[in-house]
């Protein structure tokens, strides 16, 4: 609560949540998102280390690669962003390093990248399709990409939380995004119509 510029779970959830309130697109996009992230750590996990390393002890091909950096990225950010949820995510994103990187040793590249291809026409199909048929409005990605890639999978884990078990980061959140939402939607709808007129 209180923070701003970047650290704004707020003005996070807000932007990504007005691209997101049809019921079905969310359904779609929590079934999907975290297959994308952990699809894309499949495939870098043949990029090649950044440091040198010793090894980890067991042969389970963990690499300390682009893959690597990109979920401590994502988790650091994460928990920067919510103490309980946050810590969550940054959990889940390192665990979805570990399991891709595991996956991608076993399959090895020729297989890997095949698998990773079907995983990602799929997930990003369903959300194309949820964006269009239910949301009707662009994926956030087409106006924020950075913002839109480095939030899906928190948005969706936070939806779940709330849902499933009232959580919100701080007393009032999520009436605070909802309002934010709603205005985002209204002006939105309302430079549809004038486009259109």
């Amino acid at each position: 609560m209180g923070r701003t510029g970047f650290f704004d779970i707020e003005k996070h959830f807000a932007f990504y949540g007005a691209y997101h309130s049809n019921p079905i697109n969310i359904l779609i996009h929590t079934l999907f998102v975290w297959p994308i992230f952990f699809t894309t750590l499949v495939i870098l996990y043949f990029t090649p280390p950044i440091f040198s390393s010793p090894q980890l002890g067991f042969d389970h091909g963990l690499v300390f690669n682009y893959g690597f950096l990109f979920a401590v990225t994502y988790a650091l950010f994460y928990a920067s962003l919510d103490q309980k949820a946050g810590s969550l995510a940054a959990l889940l994103s390192l665990l979805c390093w570990v399991g891709a990187s595991i996956l991608a040793n076993r399959l090895g590249f020729s297989l890997a990248w095949k698998v990773v291809l079907v995983a990602q026409l799929i997930c990003w199909t369903g959300q194309f399709i949820g964006h269009g048929v239910f949301e009707k409005r662009a994926p956030a990605l087409l106006d924020n990409l950075l913002q839109a890639f480095l939030m899906a999978p928190f948005f969706v884990l936070l939806e779940v939380l709330q849902s499933f078990f009232g959580y919100e980061p701080y007393l009032g959140f999520h009436a605070a995004v909802k309002a934010k939402v709603d205005a985002d939607i209204k002006e939105f709808q309302s430079n549809k119509q004038k486009k259109l007129s």
